[in-house]
C-alpha cells in the first residue's frame, strides 16, 4: 500500500469521524437533546466538556493533516 494511499484512507475515517463526533456534540451542547455524551460538567466529562467535543477537535486535527498532506502530493503519481 502506497503512504498517498494511506493518508487516503486516514482522510477519509478521519472525516467520518469529524461528522460523528461534530453530530454529538452539537446535539450535546446546542441542541440539548440526550446524546451518548455526558452533559457539561457532569462526572465523565474532560476538563468540564465531553469527551465527542476532544474527539471533534482530534478527528478535525487528523482530517487537516492527512487532507493537507494529499492536497500536497496531489501532482505525484501513487
Amino acid at each position: 500500500m502506497s503512504i498517498k494511499r494511506a493518508l487516503g484512507w486516514i482522510f477519509a475515517i478521519s472525516v467520518i469521524g469529524v461528522a460523528f463526533s461534530g453530530t454529538l456534540t452539537y446535539r450535546e451542547i446546542f441542541a440539548h437533546t440526550a446524546a451518548v455524551c455526558p452533559s457539561p460538567g457532569a462526572p465523565g466529562t474532560i476538563l468540564g466538556y465531553p469527551a465527542c467535543v476532544y474527539g471533534l477537535v482530534m478527528y478535525t486535527v487528523i482530517a487537516l493533516i492527512s487532507g493537507s498532506a494529499l492536497w500536497r502530493d496531489r501532482g505525484e503519481p501513487a
